[in-house]
């Protein structure tokens, strides 16, 4: 916890939009008609380390009508521009190396820390905000409304839309993420463990405290500071937004899960 948002809640947006929307394949083979002679049969090999393959030949169509990935933030964000507003992508994403901050901040949202200049929003407006003092604080519920306009545009994302942006995108998300050093990474499940590590957030009583033993405020509980950095920033915008952004991600995770996206 520090004086200015380690992330935005705008993180989250593309976060979501990253998550997106594919199918669940099945990867039932029907079994070899059986010999005259008894004889094992082998279980049908499937894809290792794959919990949740996009479509079959999905991203691979559309690779030849992706940019590079060092030339995909103009369309990219264009691209979202149509799914919120033109506003909205200019006052929360940053202009550069969209994918890739993207990559990078799913990829830390479950772990400790995020690296705050690799993420791909910018900060919400205003300060951070305590109620006490350095030997007694609380977090203020003011901070809260900072982050009401960017869940705002979360609560009115399409996940079909994002799931269809999304799997067009998917070569330069997955390369993306193999350039992070995981060349046998798959940027699919990856997604589903952070969605699903964020859906597991607590909801503490209010006030919470704080602690400021450096230049940071932590929270005085050691058990909710030792939280992943995705909860501790759900916590941080407050019950209400919170609620609004589970809401969505469990939206998101269930469409995800039941493969209903239709091209």
């Amino acid at each position: 916890m520090i004086n200015k948002p380690v992330i935005g809640v705008a993180a989250l947006i593309f976060v979501l939009a990253a998550a997106g929307v594919y199918y669940l394949r099945s990867r039932n083979q029907p079994l070899p008609a059986a010999p005259s002679a008894p004889a094992a049969v082998a279980p049908a090999p499937s894809e290792p380390g794959i919990a949740h393959p996009l479509p079959e030949g999905a991203g691979n169509a559309a690779s030849a009508t992706l940019p590079d990935l060092a030339d995909s933030d103009a369309p990219l964000r264009d691209a979202l521009a149509e799914l919120s507003s033109a506003d909205a992508v200019k006052d929360f994403l940053v202009p550069q190396d969209l994918i890739r901050k993207i990559v990078v901040t799913v990829d830390n949202l479950p772990r400790q820390k995020v690296a705050v200049e690799k993420r791909p929003a910018n900060p919400a407006a205003g300060s951070f905000l305590v109620n006490g003092d350095e030997l007694h604080a609380t977090l203020d519920q003011r901070n809260f409304d900072r982050y009401k306009p960017m869940v705002a545009v979360i609560s009115k994302l399409d996940a079909k839309q994002l799931g269809a942006l999304y799997i067009h995108y998917y070569p330069l998300f997955q390369r993306s993420y193999q350039n992070l050093g995981y060349p046998n990474g798959y940027f699919n499940d990856r997604l589903v463990e952070v969605i699903d590590d964020l859906l597991a957030t607590p909801e503490p009583k209010a006030p919470i405290e704080l602690v400021r033993p450096n230049v940071m405020y932590i929270y005085a509980d050691s058990a909710l500071e030792a939280r992943p950095a995705g909860q501790k920033l759900l916590i941080r915008m407050g019950p209400e937004n919170a609620k609004i952004i589970k809401a969505k991600l469990t939206e998101l995770r269930a469409v995800i899960t039941a493969g209903q996206l239709k091209h």
